[in-house]
């Protein structure tokens, strides 16, 4: 059988688990890198399935690596274990070749939140009045997105997701439904400013695009052509916010919006939330991953080390010269 065939066949078997486009796209990324660098190896196009052997996968694998981060390596490497175990399991393959192929360890979590401690109120301020200068500036939309990453921590597949129903429940009580990765749901709490941020918006689209017809199921956040915001367009959005607020210089290299996110989590973990509250909140999959972010602001160490009892015995004793 043809590389491409299994392939096929895997997200067939797939569709049962019913993955998000998101995750089938990144699936479909992953196998369409490594084999590209299979056929450079191979000489050929045309790959069956029984020529992957771990010797020409490590090759290609170790090409792959060359241009790519560690994170997306190890994502590569888990789709391609995936890929094989289906092969393994259907018939299709004697073994599982992966096992010969080293994989990047994880690091650490490090959050990439906004440099600055009033950063987040001083974007938020610059963009509300105009900061953001567009060919046709819309100050309502860009707010939005801004606060639906520093108030609510959604990644920016979750926002391209939401849809006008995602906002629900009474004023003052609402909530945003929000459709996270690998299918996960979870519903966030917004308080008052939030959702006279999202009013402010629906006010300013019927303004904008008086003959459009907006159904619930429609987009939230939309482009500057009345569509779903596509991905490029909510990244360069975010930056040139940054940009032009005057705090570029504040955003962590890479992090860009989901440094929003990292913002929202941070500020939780400072605030006293706790690892458990903080992966309902951000729709993590991991705990451990939650509490990097409490490891991160040093919360808890500052609160066994202020604990001291010693430390009485300091007071009054630092200020005043003796």
């Amino acid at each position: 059988m043809e590389l491409s065939e299994a392939q096929e066949a895997f997200f067939v078997a797939r569709r049962s688990r019913k993955d998000s486009p998101h995750t089938t796209a990144a699936y479909r990324r992953d196998l369409a890198g490594v084999t590209a660098h299979l056929a450079q190896v191979l000489g050929t196009a045309r790959i069956e399935l029984e020529d992957v052997t771990a010797q020409v996968l490590r090759e290609a694998f170790g090409a792959f690596a060359d241009t790519h981060a560690k994170s997306s390596v190890a994502r590569a490497w888990s789709t391609w274990n995936q890929f094989f175990q289906f092969c393994l399991l259907d018939g299709l393959s004697a073994g599982n070749p992966m096992g010969a192929i080293g994989r990047p360890k994880p690091g650490p979590l490090s959050p990439k939140p906004l440099r600055g401690e009033r950063t987040p109120e001083e974007l938020l301020t610059a963009i509300a009045g105009g900061a953001r200068r567009a060919r046709a500036p819309w100050p309502e939309r860009d707010l939005l997105v801004l606060a639906l990453g520093l108030v609510a921590g959604l990644r920016a597949s979750e926002m391209r997701a939401l849809r006008r129903s995602s906002v629900v429940g009474r004023p003052g009580e609402r909530r945003l439904y929000v459709h996270g990765k690998a299918n996960r749901e979870r519903s966030i709490p917004i308080e008052v400013p939030l959702e006279r941020v999202i009013e402010a918006y629906l006010v300013s689209c019927e303004v904008r695009f008086p003959g459009l017809r907006f159904s619930d199921e429609g987009p939230l956040v939309l482009g500057s052509d009345g569509e779903g915001i596509g991905r490029g367009g909510l990244d360069y959005l975010v930056k040139q916010c940054f940009r032009q607020a005057g705090l570029h210089d504040r955003v962590p290299a890479g992090a860009n919006l989901h440094a929003l996110r990292h913002t929202f989590a941070t500020r939780l973990a400072e605030d006293g939330a706790n690892a458990v509250e903080i992966m309902v909140l951000l729709g993590h999959a991991s705990l451990n991953t939650s509490q990097g972010y409490i490891d991160a602001t040093g919360r808890e160490r500052r609160a066994a080390a202020a604990s001291n009892r010693t430390y009485r015995a300091l007071e009054g004793l630092g200020g005043d010269g003796q």
